[in-house]
């Protein structure tokens, strides 16, 4: 199993000995999924945080009305679970669903509490991707009051741009919290001001 990607990117923050990396492989699993497979379901209890090997998902909500609302999307490299309900061990809010094949290392609630004993740099790791994730969410919050739709997408585009090229533009317009039909007429405006 190639860990590899996962093992650079701890790297980025802490630095693990060679025990320290033989002990963190042996406690992780990597699952394969097909697109369309869900990782956790609204109301279940989110079992695993996992880091993205392969492939793209998305996390969204289910309104009454059966309505989607995407709050992200994640790729290689990146991390997707419901965090709320990962920590909590209570039932999740949100769905995290495969967008196509993936591959992720699954991190379990019981896992990651073992590698904290045995690793506590790891815990300063952990703590730091959840206090990125939670600025990243307030910073998306303020942009979704003072940006215009077209200003969130450029946004988007900006930032992301290999999800955009990966991903239904019914997607992309959901996640700005926009019509299909509205994302349409403002890339349009887009082609026509070059």
């Amino acid at each position: 199993m190639n860990f590899d990607p996962l093992l650079k990117y701890i790297n980025n923050y802490i630095d693990l000995t060679d025990d320290e990396i033989a002990f963190l492989k042996s406690k992780l699993i990597i699952r394969k999924y097909l697109k369309g497979q869900y990782i956790v379901q609204q109301g279940d209890i989110c079992k695993y945080e996992c880091f993205v090997l392969k492939g793209c998902t998305k996390t969204f909500y289910v309104d009454k009305e059966g309505q989607e609302h995407i709050l992200m999307f994640s790729i290689e490299d990146w991390w997707t679970s419901d965090m709320g309900s990962f920590i909590t061990q209570t039932p999740a809010d949100f769905n995290v669903q495969c967008l196509e094949n993936s591959e992720l290392v699954m991190f379990s609630y019981d896992i990651i509490e073992d590698l904290y004993r045995e690793i506590p740099k790891l815990e300063r790791f952990f703590r730091q991707i959840i206090e990125r994730a939670f600025v990243a969410s307030q910073k998306r919050i303020v942009r979704s009051f003072s940006l215009s739709a077209k200003e969130q997408y450029l946004y988007f585009r900006d930032q992301y741009p290999l999800i955009e090229q990966r991903i239904p533009q019914y997607m992309i317009a959901s996640y700005l919290g926009i019509t299909k039909e509205f994302l349409s007429k403002i890339k349009s405006q887009l082609i026509l001001e070059q």
